[in-house]
């Protein structure tokens, strides 16, 4: 993609326009989970920063993150991805047992759980997951005041973390983790975050802070600790410097760059199909990361 063809294209998804050759973005995926708080803690060695500095990881997780009052600030959109990036994919204990059912489990943000209504939601609904077990954050989606996470794989079909990740000291281990019976699988759930105004901006460990009346996060294990210790030092340092380079598959660039904000298919007439990933809109900074298949061919970055 040649200069001017890259600035004509940033203009036309600027303006929305949709010509023909150029496919409808496609929607938002769930990538794996993304690059979290220990993973960058692996990375940098570098401790917690605020939510005025959201190009750095959340603070250690051997700690509890402590809630305090939320900006009065709108939550902006780079604070949107950071959540994404070190919240989507995180494990964290119960200390409360969490209800099933469609809907989900709203938490008002601020307040006390109310210990009868949550009996009554258990009883009603049934059991997720238990006090004291490990579970995963799996998704996120964010509404006008509130943040639904999907625990589990939310409540539209049943998910077992150990089928998805292996976490451990020392590397992946490359056994296949056992199929519990079917009864003994931990059901999916979905967990309301209700904060009764525009959403606040906030970093990642405001959030898991907001979680706590649920969610123990000390001396958990990330994601994404063994991942990060199986790709090449390139990518790694890459990834710390939140930059996409050639050669990387797209869960690196979801890594390094969060989720972007429009995508493009294109196949030239000899019938090769490449995907950009358009990070920002002019006048601003505009980076293109060219796919073909799931591998970088090209990174092209305008000013």
């Amino acid at each position: 993609m040649n200069y001017a063809t890259a600035l004509a294209l940033a203009f036309l998804l600027a303006a929305g326009a949709d010509e023909q050759g150029l496919n409808r973005f496609l929607p938002p995926v769930f990538p794996p989970p993304d690059a979290d708080a220990a993973f960058m803690q692996a990375l940098e060695q570098q401790p917690a920063t605020s939510a005025d500095q959201p190009q750095q990881a959340p603070a250690d997780q051997g700690a509890p993150p402590k809630a305090g009052p939320h900006s009065t600030e709108p939550l902006k959109p780079e604070s949107r991805i950071l959540l994404i990036r070190y919240v989507d994919g995180e494990f964290g204990k119960l200390v409360q047992s969490l209800p099933g059912g469609r809907k989900g489990y709203r938490l008002v943000v601020g307040k006390p759980i109310n210990k009868q209504k949550l009996a009554d939601a258990l009883r009603l609904y049934g059991t997720a997951a238990t006090q004291g077990d490990t579970v995963q954050i799996t998704g996120l989606e964010f509404r006008s005041q509130e943040i639904v996470l999907q625990i589990n794989g939310g409540t539209k079909k049943h998910f077992n973390w150990r089928q998805h990740v292996q976490v451990g000291i020392g590397g992946v281990d490359p056994t296949p983790p056992p199929q519990a019976p079917v009864g003994q699988r931990v059901m999916g759930a979905n967990l309301i975050i209700d904060y009764g105004r525009p959403l606040p901006d906030m970093s990642a460990d405001e959030l898991k802070a907001d979680l706590a009346p649920f969610f123990d996060f000390s001396k958990q294990h990330s994601a994404a600790v063994n991942w990060i210790d199986t790709i090449d030092p390139k990518y790694r340092d890459a990834i710390k410097d939140h930059k996409a380079v050639v050669g990387m598959d797209s869960e690196m660039v979801l890594a390094a760059l969060g989720r972007p904000e429009h995508k493009v298919r294109e196949r030239s007439p000899e019938g090769n199909e490449t995907e950009d990933w358009i990070y920002g809109s002019p006048p601003a900074q505009t980076t293109f990361v060219t796919f073909a298949g799931d591998t970088v061919v090209r990174v092209e970055v305008f000013n």
